[in-house]
């Protein structure tokens, strides 16, 4: 649950900061008129994340066992290739990310309502189709559904109230160092998520390994106890892993994290 709050907590807020950066803008700029245009563009891309949601909840329901667990196995590559990009792109550009969109509001107000409500689509699609993929996968590898989609639910909630507390300058936000520790929490996450895809492709006998066990807790945790239970919701590390398992996480999680805090603390033109 953890881990998908996390997300939710991430994406929702770089999502609410996009719309109210571009709202701030049009309000300031004298152009009231675009908020309208911001929020139906908003909007739309709220409806295709969810679509995207429930075509991948109904494709994998319709599968059988076996395809399932391929389809489960790619589409959570494909989860980690993208929430991957994300987090490095926003740790090289989040200090742009306001001049961008304010450059694109620009061109937006020369062309039309339409390009305005265009812009904020793009903007938060991207957000919502990223959330949508790693939640499902997030979901998959941890077998919990329900406590995955509160968790979103909660995350998205924290997210929005945050966002509203900082247009209204309430509150004054580090927003670079809020990323930065999110971003190194969700790599480990997606750590875990790629150790989901090896263990459904180790199943399907697409990798070796399935039989070498690197370790097992089980026997010292119930793999459905409040330990497991709470491991697995943070990290998606089960008490039974083998060898490839472990060698995937450690490889992706460790250079990564170190990529990426030198993506992050590195200053503008060096």
């Amino acid at each position: 649950m953890f881990s998908n709050y996390l997300i939710g907590l991430r994406e929702g807020l770089e999502a609410a900061l996009i719309v109210a950066i571009l709202i701030a803008y049009m309000v300031r700029s004298g152009n009231q008129w675009g908020v309208r245009r911001i929020w139906t563009g908003v909007a739309a891309a709220v409806v295709v994340s969810i679509a995207v949601g429930a075509v991948l909840v109904v494709v994998d329901e319709s599968l059988s066992e076996r395809a399932a667990e391929a389809f489960a196995g790619i589409m959570s590559l494909i989860a980690v290739g993208l929430i991957t990009w994300m987090i490095f792109w926003m740790a090289a550009r989040a200090r742009f990310i306001k001049d961008h969109l304010h450059g694109e509001l620009d061109k937006a107000l020369a062309s039309g309502s339409v390009a305005i409500a265009f812009v904020a689509f793009v903007a938060v699609a991207r957000e919502g189709v990223e959330t949508a993929l790693f939640l499902w996968a997030g979901a998959r590898a941890t077998d919990g559904a329900a406590s995955a989609f509160l968790g979103a639910l909660l995350g998205l909630a924290t997210a929005v109230v945050i966002g509203v507390l900082v247009y209204k300058g309430a509150v004054r936000l580090n927003v670079g160092r809020l990323f930065l520790w999110t971003g190194a929490a969700l790599v480990i996450v997606a750590g875990g998520v790629l150790r989901y895809a090896v263990h459904e492709f180790q199943e399907l006998g697409w990798l070796p390994g399935e039989d070498n066990v690197a370790f097992d807790v089980s026997g010292t945790f119930a793999p459905d106890g409040v330990v497991a239970t709470l491991v697995r919701g943070l990290v998606n590390i089960r008490p039974v892993m083998t060898w490839l398992e472990v060698v995937v996480w450690l490889a992706y999680v460790v250079p990564t994290l170190i990529l990426f805090f030198w993506v992050a603390r590195r200053r503008p033109g060096r």
